[in-house]
Order: structure tokens, then C-alpha cells, then sequence
């Protein structure tokens, strides 16, 4: 065995040297001679007691030291005096071929003996360098190895302890566009996922192979018209059943801004998660199926039209776009009459709801399966409507009012762990950067600031209007529930157990009456409450407060006052409208809308 491992050890001279001295000198002389010699074969085998017992000394013609590999048998350094091309390459330049082929004395390559079977045949510098990692010392390289892992910086030198550099985190933003969310709403089976699908696929945010994929897996369940929803429903129940249960997202840019979607599910039973899409919103998109019979089922009572409608004007939406969808259908077929339809039985219940007709609500005709009437306009499928399309619409739609220098506040809209604890939600004040140190109300958690995403682009920094997603350190996914808020620990969210608030009863067929209990909806927070009292009744048209009331009413306005079991995070209207303003639910509908006037306790 030893004579083996002595064979392959062997120098180029064919046997090892009385004196390492000797053969660096030896070697250094031939190199001074003979410029154009083929190529420098490095033994890899392992040392052999003479080798590792001697230890080599530095000749004058070297300008670097001789570094010892992992192996312990010297390797000598590329620089030479008086050459211009390193040792290690031939007259070509090329690198030396492999270490299993040995030199004959005359310099002619004859194939070395074969090795043990317990060595392994090395093929390239490469191979032979990851071959010495498991080592304690440092793997020999080339000298245009050592040069490139400079230039690139991912190594350091081979003359010193290998060690990987980190590259240096480029200060990053995500986009200098302005960000703006829209939300999706409508009735079940309006197109809503439809229309957001098609978006993102004329936006080139999703590619037509993907589309194609989609498209195929729909045909194999029968539901060819489904696959551009589920670019958006990524859910597999989601997809099985074809409705939307949680918020989707998806983000598209235009030339102006930065655009985030949420499709909000249509269907009665998830309103609540309707309802913290909507609180993420600056722009509602309403969509309306023009279909026969659909376009009825959604807007007559007890259909989600007029509800989501309501709810959007409530989370503080200002602006609606009307979509008028399906306008493609067999029973539409692009008709006039029906378009209109839509819209002046839509318009007055709009406009009870608080829309300006004027000014806040615009409608469109479109068809999401198509893409007509989304980025380019309806042109002669329907010559009556010529005015601009979806998109460039809402991209030239006047900019959102921010507080990007008040004090730090996200709601958590949802979490999960992946490496760590991430937070999702909608940046509704101030501004974050990677490594602040925050806290999460009310639990008064103090966490760290990981990393940062805005609409999966890894950034450094978010800014108020924004939608993003937080990893942070020090809290555990248990520790947090949706509706906490991530704020500023010196400047944080107030929280109480009682508060008083403004109240307008929407849809309730009895009277209320103090020890009522509701559900409360504000921004992410669902929290049950009671009513404790009522203060005062404000007559609507006056503005004058009726004391002493025993009840309210359906379309009356009142002041009242509420407890909750738990601790919940707000602030009052006046101080921050969208962390101010809440939906009081009973038994599955919607029955009053109504912002924070005090935090009592």
C-alpha cells in the first residue's frame, strides 16, 4: 500500500527528490532556461513521510511564498522574475492538462500507472480543487483562477485562508412609481378573477407559456373558460370549485404607477374576507356581469352588488370604476341598450351609497375572457362607446394624498413562516427600512426588521400606500393575529377596550337597544362587541344631538358607546381616518357603518 501511494507522488523527474531545496532550485533553473516548456505538472497524491517532514525554503527568484495544500506538498506561486507567461500554462497559454498523466524525462506526456483503487483520478484544476475542500488547508489553484476570483470577488487569493466575500447590500427602493391597490368586487361569477388574470397577462406580468400551462389543466376538468382566474386563485379548492375564498393578490406597472390587485371573493359566506381587501383599497373596480339574469341576481336585495358596494365606500374607498363585464356573451352580443341598462339601474343606488355620479364613479364596458375594452379600446365591436380603456384610465387618475412622514403603522392582514415569521398588510402611515427595530400592538412585542418585499420585489426600504410583506425577528408566528398592527415602538397605535363612536344603521328590520351585540370589522380586526349605551341621537339633515334615546332605528344616526372583550388597536376618525373607521356586522349581513369619535379605557 505505502509503495503505491509513493507512485503516485511521484515528481515529474520520475522519483522523488533527496531535497526539496535541491529540486526548487533545479526546477527554477530549468524554468529560467527553457521559457517555452510544455506545461508544470503539481503532484496531488498524498505526502509521503520524507515530504511532509521537510519543509521548503524560499528561493530568491520567487516573488510569492510557497503555499502547502491541503495535502501538505508544496505548491509554488505563479510569479517569476524575468517570465512573462505563468509556469502553470504552456507555450499557448493554455492550463496544464491532468495530474494523472506524468512527464517523461525527454518531456514527451506518457500515461502515468494507473493509481490505487482507493484514489480517486483527477480530472481538471477544478475537480481538484473542490477534491481538496474536505482538506484542512487551502485547494491549489491556477494563476488565472487566482486572477478571475478577484476580479469577480467572490474569493479571496490562494495565499490566504479561503473565505467567501459578502456582497455589499445596493441601496434599494422599490419602484419610484406611485403605488396604488385596487380591489376587485362583485357579485359571485362576475369575472372578477377573469378580468385580473387577463390584466396581468397584457401587463407581461404573466408569461404565455404559464397561460398555456393553466390552459390545458382547465380543459382536463372541464372548465376551459376558468384558467386566466387562476392566475389570481392560486388556491387548489379554489380552483376546484371556481370561487374565490381569500383576497388574491397580483401587481402590474403602467408608464406612471405601480398597480396592486386584490380580488375580493364574491360569494356571501367570505364577506369578512371581502371586507380586509377592501380596507387595503385606494381604488374600487365594481364588477357587473351583463349577462341575462346575472347582472339581477347580483344587484337585487340579498344579492353582493349593492353590499360590496356599500362596504368599499365604508373602508374610505373615493373612487370607483364600474366594470360592465360579459359584455361579449351570446344574450349581450355588444348591445347598447343593454350596457345602459346596467348603469342607470346602478347609478341612483351608487349615489345613496355616497358616490358622486359626476365625479367619483366611471363606467366601462368590457370582456375579461377577451381582454376587449381593458388596454386597448372596444374599437368596432361596440362604435358607441369611444372613450379610453381600463388601463389608461385609471393610470392617469389624479395621485393618492399620503402620510409618508407620520409615524410608522402596517395592520397585519395575514401571516405565515417561512425561515422566520412574515407579515403581510398594507403600509397605511410612515415609512420602514431593513434592520429598524419596531413593535407589535397590542402585545407591546418588540421585533426586528429582516427583510422587506413590496409586491415580491426584495427591497430595502417601503413607504406609506404600499403593500408589503415583513420578515421579522423576535416573534413567533403564534404570537401574532391578523388585525395586530406593526408601529412605531415611540410613537405607537392607541388600543382600548371601550370607545365611543358615531354609528349609522344601515339594514335592520327591529330596534336596537343598549346590550346589543355585533360583530366588529376594522381593517383586519374581527372582534365581537356590545353595546353599552346610547348616548344621543344626531338628526341628519340638522346635526342636532337628541339626548336620552332608549333605542335607534334603521337609517338613524346616533353616538354610542362600546366594549369589547379584548384589547383592540385603533385610532379616532379625526386623527387617522382609515384606522378609524369600522362595519358592524349581525348575523351575516351588514346592518351599520361608523367611525371612532374617543377611546374611553
Amino acid at each position: 500500500m505505502f509503495f503505491g501511494v509513493q507512485k503516485a507522488g511521484k515528481m515529474s523527474s520520475g522519483a522523488a527528490p533527496e531535497s526539496w531545496d535541491e529540486d526548487t532550485a533545479d526546477n527554477l533553473s530549468k524554468l529560467q532556461l527553457n521559457v517555452n516548456a510544455t506545461e508544470f505538472v503539481p503532484s496531488w497524491g498524498p505526502p509521503t513521510p520524507k515530504q511532509t517532514a521537510v519543509t521548503p525554503t524560499q528561493p530568491t527568484g520567487l516573488d510569492q511564498p510557497s503555499v502547502a495544500n491541503s495535502t501538505g506538498s508544496p505548491v509554488h506561486s505563479a510569479s517569476v522574475d524575468g517570465l512573462d507567461q505563468p509556469p502553470a500554462a504552456n507555450c499557448t497559454g493554455s492550463p496544464a492538462h491532468s495530474a494523472s498523466v506524468e512527464r517523461s524525462p525527454s518531456g514527451s506526456g506518457s500515461p502515468a500507472d494507473p493509481p490505487p483503487s482507493n484514489e480517486k483520478t483527477v480530472e481538471n484544476w477544478e475537480d481538484a480543487d473542490n477534491s481538496e475542500k474536505s482538506g484542512v488547508g487551502t485547494g491549489s489553484t491556477t494563476p488565472e483562477e487566482e486572477e478571475n476570483s478577484i476580479d469577480n470577488e467572490t474569493f479571496v487569493p490562494a495565499s490566504k485562508p479561503k473565505t467567501k466575500v459578502k456582497a455589499v447590500a445596493k441601496e434599494a427602493t422599490t419602484t419610484e412609481k406611485e403605488h396604488v391597490n385596487v380591489v376587485f368586487i362583485g357579485h359571485v361569477d362576475a369575472g372578477k378573477s377573469t378580468i385580473g388574470g387577463q390584466i396581468m397577462y397584457l401587463t407581461g406580468m404573466v408569461d404565455k407559456r404559464t397561460l398555456e400551462k393553466y390552459e390545458r389543466e382547465a380543459k382536463e376538468k372541464n372548465r376551459e373558460t376558468w384558467y386566466l382566474s387562476w392566475c389570481m386563485d392560486t388556491n387548489l379548492e379554489e380552483r376546484e370549485k371556481g370561487k374565490t375564498v381569500e383576497v388574491g393578490r397580483g401587481f402590474f406597472e403602467t408608464e406612471k404607477k405601480h398597480f396592486t390587485m386584490l380580488d375580493a371573493p364574491g360569494h356571501k359566506s367570505y364577506v369578512p374576507n371581502m371586507i380586509g381587501g377592501a380596507s387595503q383599497a385606494d381604488l374600487a373596480v365594481l364588477v357587473i356581469s351583463a349577462r341575462k339574469g346575472e347582472f339581477e341576481t347580483g344587484f337585487e336585495r340579498g344579492g353582493q352588488t349593492r353590499e360590496h358596494a356599500m362596504l368599499v365606500k365604508t373602508a374610505g374607498v373615493k373612487h370607483m370604476v364600474v366594470l360592465i363585464n360579459k359584455m361579449d356573451d351570446p344574450t349581450v352580443k355588444w348591445d347598447k341598450g343593454r350596457y345602459e341598462e346596467c348603469k342607470n339601474k346602478l347609478t341612483p343606488y351608487l349615489k345613496k351609497v355616497g358616490f358622486n355620479p359626476a365625479k367619483d364613479i366611471k363606467f366601462m364596458p368590457c370582456s375579461g375572457l377577451t381582454g376587449s375594452g381593458l388596454l386597448d379600446t372596444v374599437g368596432d365591436l361596440a362604435p358607441w362607446y369611444t372613450e379610453e380603456s381600463f388601463i389608461p384610465y385609471i393610470d392617469s387618475l389624479p395621485s393618492m394624498k399620503r402620510n409618508p412622514d407620520g409615524p410608522f403603522m402596517m395592520p397585519i392582514q395575514d401571516k405565515y413562516s417561512e425561515m422566520g415569521t412574515v407579515v403581510i398588510g398594507k403600509v397605511e402611515s410612515g415609512q420602514c427600512e431593513k434592520g429598524q427595530n419596531l413593535s407589535i400592538y397590542p402585545n407591546r412585542t418588540e421585533v426586528k426588521v429582516d427583510q422587506l418585499w413590496s409586491d415580491d420585489i426584495e427591497v430595502t426600504k417601503v413607504t406609506c400606500g404600499e403593500n408589503v410583506k415583513v420578515k421579522l425577528k423576535g416573534v413567533d408566528e403564534a404570537g401574532i393575529t391578523p388585525g395586530f398592527v406593526l408601529c412605531d415602538p415611540l410613537n405607537p397605535i392607541k388600543s382600548c377596550r371601550v370607545f365611543d363612536a358615531k354609528v349609522v344603521i344601515l339594514d335592520y328590520p327591529s330596534i336596537i337597544c343598549p346590550g346589543k351585540e355585533f360583530i366588529l370589522h376594522l381593517q383586519a380586526i374581527i372582534e365581537e362587541v356590545t353595546l353599552k349605551a346610547i348616548i344621543c341621537l344626531v338628526n341628519k339633515k340638522t346635526g342636532e344631538k337628541e339626548p336620552r334615546a332608549r333605542y335607534i332605528k334603521q337609517d338613524q344616526h346616533a353616538i354610542v358607546r362600546f366594549q369589547s372583550e379584548d384589547i383592540i388597536c385603533m385610532e379616532t376618525f379625526k386623527d387617522h381616518q382609515q384606522l378609524g373607521r369600522f362595519t358592524l356586522r349581525d348575523e351575516g349581513k351588514t346592518i351599520a357603518i361608523g367611525m371612532v369619535l374617543k377611546l374611553v379605557e
